[in-house]
């Protein structure tokens, strides 16, 4: 979940911790909860900070849709390595057979949502607050100044993206002012990728590494499989605007594997 244009309260959150980042990257960050991302197919962890995860993303509301390019989780449906840094990650499984049609860019590496092309793996992110905000653009997007420390609750789904009309729309899980029962929430969640992994973890984004820790507390729920999306739909998900402001696709955090760094996996 990248940071964006983070609100005031959130940084006063970070400060309020007192915990100087480590001077070596070697080192691991003390007194911090437990982080994402992780391997969702390794229930170990031994971080002692626990918090009440959060209700369902039916009881919150959505406050921000973003991507990342390559997936900042592995799993089962997502284990090629990609490599380290905010370029690395993991793949979906399936990147390595897909068809040349597949394969082809219709807009010829000029499509209106950047950082993406057939062939990419994404990471999807639903962020989801206590608070009773507007959707909009980054993570300040979640709290103000009448809820500064909401419950996040984070919807992921990892897609191959593809060059295919009969592929997933990601239109159909967008926002586009929809509520329901007085809450924001995308038009649909993503269904038939598996039972969502659910555990306790931490903001993501490329400023944060083991060594360099988030203090926010997040509910996180990761399905487990990947699921094909049109790159078309994305474009136009992006050509059309959005409230978040999303047009282009983020980097990634390097896994968290200290067992220091990870809760359990009920």
């Amino acid at each position: 979940m990248a940071i964006g244009k983070i609100a005031v309260a959130l940084l006063a959150v970070a400060a309020a911790t007192g915990i100087a980042a480590p001077a070596s990257a070697q080192e691991l960050c003390k007194g911090y909860g437990p982080q994402t991302p992780r391997d969702i197919a390794r229930v170990a962890g031994t971080n002692e900070r626990v918090f009440t995860l959060a209700p369902a993303a039916s009881e919150l509301n959505l406050c921000n849709i973003h991507t990342h390019t390559n997936a900042e989780h592995k799993g089962p449906g997502f284990s090629v390595y990609a490599g380290d840094g905010e370029h690395g990650g993991y793949k979906c499984n399936e990147s390595g057979g897909l068809t040349a049609a597949e394969l082809e860019d219709p807009a010829q590496g000029h499509g209106a949502f950047h950082g993406i092309k057939p062939g990419d793996t994404i990471e999807v992110h639903w962020v989801h607050t206590s608070c009773a905000i507007t959707p909009g653009e980054g993570l300040g997007s979640c709290l103000s100044e009448a809820c500064a420390n909401p419950q996040l609750r984070v919807e992921t789904q990892v897609f191959l993206v593809v060059n295919d009309s009969s592929a997933l729309n990601f239109k159909d899980f967008a926002y586009g002012g929809n509520t329901v029962m007085g809450r924001h929430q995308a038009k649909s969640l993503p269904t038939g990728t598996g039972d969502p992994v659910v555990f306790a973890g931490s903001t993501t984004g490329t400023k944060y590494t083991q060594a360099k820790c988030s203090p926010l507390q997040v509910t996180w729920s990761v399905r487990p499989s990947c699921a094909k999306v049109d790159v078309s739909s994305l474009y136009e998900w992006a050509e059309a605007g959005n409230v978040f402001n999303e047009r282009h696709s983020h980097g990634v955090r390097q896994l968290v594997t200290a067992p220091e760094l990870l809760a359990p996996i009920e």
